[in-house]
């Protein structure tokens, strides 16, 4: 059997589960990264003959991986949204971003260094990589399609996104600082370089490089002086890519975050032209890409666990990575959100759904292949096992929980 054409068989079949199962899922308690976590776990399991999906060992290969998919999708979050950046209306965003993640880059770091026993770099990065909620396998916890209506989005759904979207490239300073630690120690001069260049550089231009891509961008979209160069009238969705590689590429070249240029760009394409059908066909053609790229990303996670990823775990990787998913997220977020907007049961189910994901191990696979990191087989199989147990936990709860929030919002006649 050759490998090549048992690859397109495996694809072929993964690109039409990925179109059928979201319909077949609907209203059910159980999503499709659940579906093709377990598809990765058989195939992996049977003698195929399929290639070694372990990071450990590719970690150059799942860098880019998870950083395309990370990228993708963090465009996807920034085009749904449609409530308009405000200090008041994103006050659960901000609530999440400066309580909620540097807590628990706190409280996993404590974890990582006083019970596994992790280096203070090592134990810092573990925190740092698990802090971000995921853009790419929260889906069902996210807001839908971009629409006209401005308050339209419920709290709980739009605050998941919008954390989503920027926590990705605001956990990136704290795994630098884990590089700084590693390489050249907690010294003033190492850490004073850190502060001015990872945290207060890197941050502004990313911010600027997002906004200047996306305002480009939108009044070529949107407002081009020739009818030629009019893209939302010829409803060309890969031009959504275009926007993508361009705000990444281009900020990352000036040494700025591109995460948080992609999902600025978004914001700002987004803002150019609120009222236009356009955005909605950059959507899907994103949607679709991120749906690809997720079903890949999670197969060979399935495949990575039983090839070795959890080679590593015990009863106390077993016990924090439990603590982070059932403790210290749903604390920390409720504790940022406490007297914000929203209902009280809104709150908390935007605390009890920080999924972890993709983003986490594109973390570790960068870091990992810039410094030498001791316990790195530690460090792996604790955040695979978070995301594993997200992944289940978080893919049972949401469509429950969120219908019956839902019916509560909306009442006898909005329930349906």
């Amino acid at each position: 059997m050759d490998l090549l054409d048992l690859t397109y068989a495996l694809v072929g079949v993964g690109a039409l589960l990925a179109g059928l199962l979201p319909r077949l899922l609907a209203r059910r308690p159980l999503s499709m990264p659940i579906v093709f976590l377990g598809l990765g776990v058989l195939l992996f399991a049977l003698p195929l003959g399929l290639p070694d999906p372990d990071p450990i060992a590719h970690p150059g290969v799942a860098e880019r991986l998870t950083e395309l998919t990370v990228i993708v999708a963090l465009m996807g979050a920034g085009l749904k949204l449609d409530r308009p950046l405000a200090w008041r209306s994103w006050s659960s965003t901000w609530r999440l971003l400066a309580i909620a993640m540097p807590l628990t880059i706190a409280a996993a770091a404590l974890l990582g260094w006083w019970w596994l026993g992790l280096a203070p770099a090592a134990a810092l990065l573990l925190g740092a990589a698990l802090a971000p909620t995921d853009p790419v396998l929260a889906s069902d916890v996210q807001v839908g399609e971009p629409s006209e209506d401005e308050d339209g989005e419920d709290e709980v759904r739009f605050a998941l996104t919008s954390e989503a979207g920027l926590n990705d490239a605001l956990a990136f300073p704290f795994v630098y600082l884990a590089i700084t630690i590693a390489t050249v120690g907690a010294t003033a001069a190492g850490l004073g370089g850190w502060l001015a260049e990872d945290v207060l550089y890197k941050v502004v231009v990313g911010v600027v490089g997002g906004l200047v891509s996306g305002r480009l961008l939108g009044l070529l979209f949107f407002r081009p002086r020739s009818k030629v160069l009019h893209m939302a009238s010829h409803a060309e969705g890969f031009t959504a890519l275009a926007a993508t590689f361009l705000s990444y590429g281009l900020t990352e070249v000036a040494g700025g975050y591109g995460f948080l240029a992609v999902f600025v760009c978004a914001r700002s394409i987004r803002a150019a032209e609120r009222r236009h059908d356009y955005h909605q066909v950059l959507h899907d053609f994103v949607e679709q890409i991120e749906r690809l790229l997720t079903v890949l990303l999670l197969v060979l996670l399935g495949g990575a666990v039983v090839r070795g990823l959890f080679d590593a775990l015990d009863w106390r990787i077993v016990l924090v990575g439990l603590l982070m998913v059932l403790v210290i997220r749903p604390v920390t977020a409720r504790l940022a959100l406490w007297r914000g907007r929203g209902e009280g049961r809104e709150r908390t189910a935007i605390a009890l759904f920080g999924i972890r994901g993709i983003g986490s191990f594109y973390y570790l696979a960068y870091a990992t292949s810039e410094a030498g990191f001791t316990g790195v087989e530690q460090i792996w199989a604790t955040a695979g096992f978070v995301v594993v147990v997200s992944v289940l936990v978080h893919g049972v709860a949401a469509t429950p929980i969120m219908a019956r929030l839902d019916r509560r919002r909306l009442g006898p006649e909005g329930g349906g």
